[in-house]
């Protein structure tokens, strides 16, 4: 028997732990039913995933597969969940595992943060010619991390119409949002989006709504707005499901998710998924 184990992020707000259970409630319909299937986080949230595994071999499952519900690859995805993998084989040297990509840069990570903007009324494909789109992800210590941020954002800049999309950080990194918003103005932005590339925000969103205030009363002549953050939007689990499949072995993973003729698609047909 198979067992999928999900690895959400975890979070001290338990509001964060709760949409994880609930993303992956919403995914169990179209997962095959022979699947046991167990969530697992790596920090704040129970179970562990050293919880997760051995709640997996107590259903009985011969095969674990582990997909990690993060955005992007970093720490977490490269070190800690293979260091638990690896501790886990030395407990239950008859489990097979295999190990699933994070939800990364994918065509639908594309079609959900332009929904993101239409949802507070812009036009992506026909923007404001003085609109700016600010990218702000959570930021970390990991470069590999922080370089992905700025190929999302250079890819959403080829898809819409925008003079500038500008990455920026929440935290640990540079360019802060501070920055971006100076560089922003700097080049002649007089609308400024900020468009949060976040799975959960807890705390963040709040903070982030009082930054955006501050900006207001700050740059007089200048128009701020705050887009839904990227979220677990229904769309996402089009994206998990391929990683499914991927670390099944079913799908070849193709050197790059957007590749030229698939974004081309995607970029024509919003509602266009691939199975």
């Amino acid at each position: 028997m198979k067992a999928i184990l999900f690895v959400g992020h975890g979070s001290r707000d338990p509001e964060g732990n709760e949409q994880v259970q609930q993303f992956v409630a919403g995914l169990r319909p179209r997962i095959d039913d022979a699947f046991h299937i167990e969530t697992s986080f790596l920090e704040f949230g129970r179970p562990s995933i050293s919880e997760g595994i051995r709640l997996c071999a107590e259903a009985g499952a011969k095969e674990v597969i582990v997909l990690p519900l993060i955005l992007l690859p970093a720490g977490h995805s490269k070190l800690h969940i293979p260091a638990e993998i690896d501790e886990a084989k030395q407990r239950y040297p008859h489990l097979t595992f295999r190990y699933g990509r994070p939800i990364g840069i994918h065509e639908q990570t594309l079609a959900i943060l332009h929904e993101r903007l239409q949802e507070i009324g812009e036009q992506p494909e026909a923007p404001g010619r003085e609109t700016a789109v600010i990218l702000l992800g959570r930021g970390g210590s990991d470069p590999d991390a922080n370089s992905d941020l700025y190929k999302i954002a250079r890819l959403f800049w080829e898809q819409t119409g925008y003079a500038f999309v500008e990455p920026a950080f929440m935290g640990v990194t540079t360019p802060s949002l501070d920055d971006a918003v100076r560089r922003c103005i700097a080049l002649g932005a007089r609308r400024i989006v900020v468009l949060p590339y976040f799975l959960f925000t807890g705390v963040l969103i709040k903070r982030l709504e009082r930054q955006v205030e501050q900006y207001r009363a700050d740059h007089a002549g200048v128009s701020f707005a705050l887009a839904g953050y990227f979220g677990f939007h229904p769309q996402l689990e089009t994206i998990v499901l391929d990683r499914l499949n991927e670390a099944l072995g079913q799908t070849a993973a193709m050197n790059c998710d957007v590749c030229q003729y698939r974004l081309h698609a995607a970029h024509h047909h919003h509602h266009h998924h691939h199975h």
